[in-house]
């Protein structure tokens, strides 16, 4: 038995205080749909548009998520949390008949409740202690316009709790866009 690194428990505490925000990763690699929670989706580039995710190995998900080539990610708001708890549950029915999901033309499942979401190409895999980095090429996509009500703001992870990010910011916004900080 291998003894803990020891940055271990400091990495746990710094990042249980990071927000992320989240989303669910859905493929099919030829035998069954699949879904997963993740609060690890990062942008990488933005042309051509490229993100990157890590999935655990620890999760039954995982693998047959590394073998499909091709992926729907969705961002979720708050207002799909319920498809976050889902997607996190392990050994939960995420794809039931009748559900709130269909295939894109290409054969992908998505859910149809999620007003943004991009499919995307596997670009490449990262093994690291394990888990594996995800390189992802978005495709196509549909993303809801910024008027939403506030029940439906960005959905975030912070503490190992579900969290709605507020605008209560704004004020702080327009500090910084006047020209005084020029």
């Amino acid at each position: 038995m291998s003894l803990p690194h020891p940055m271990t428990n400091a990495f746990r505490e710094a990042f249980r205080r990071h927000p992320a925000g989240v989303a669910v990763i859905t493929a099919d690699p030829g035998d069954r749909p699949v879904a997963m929670t993740v609060s690890s989706l990062i942008s990488v580039s933005a042309a051509p548009p490229v993100v990157a995710f890590s999935l655990s190995m620890k999760s039954t998900s995982s693998e047959p998520l590394l073998r499909a080539e091709t992926m729907v990610i969705h961002l979720l708001r708050f207002t799909d949390i319920d498809l976050a708890q889902l997607c996190a549950s392990s050994g939960a029915e995420r794809f039931p008949p009748g559900g709130a999901w269909a295939r894109l033309p290409t054969g992908e499942p998505r859910y149809t409740g999620v007003s943004t979401w991009f499919r995307a190409r596997r670009l490449g895999l990262l093994p690291i202690e394990g888990a594996t980095l995800v390189a992802a090429e978005l495709l196509e996509g549909d993303v809801q316009p910024d008027e939403v009500p506030p029940e439906a703001h960005s959905l975030v992870y912070l503490d190992r709790r579900w969290h709605r990010l507020h605008k209560e910011l704004d004020g702080v916004a327009e500090l910084l866009d006047s020209s005084r900080f020029l």
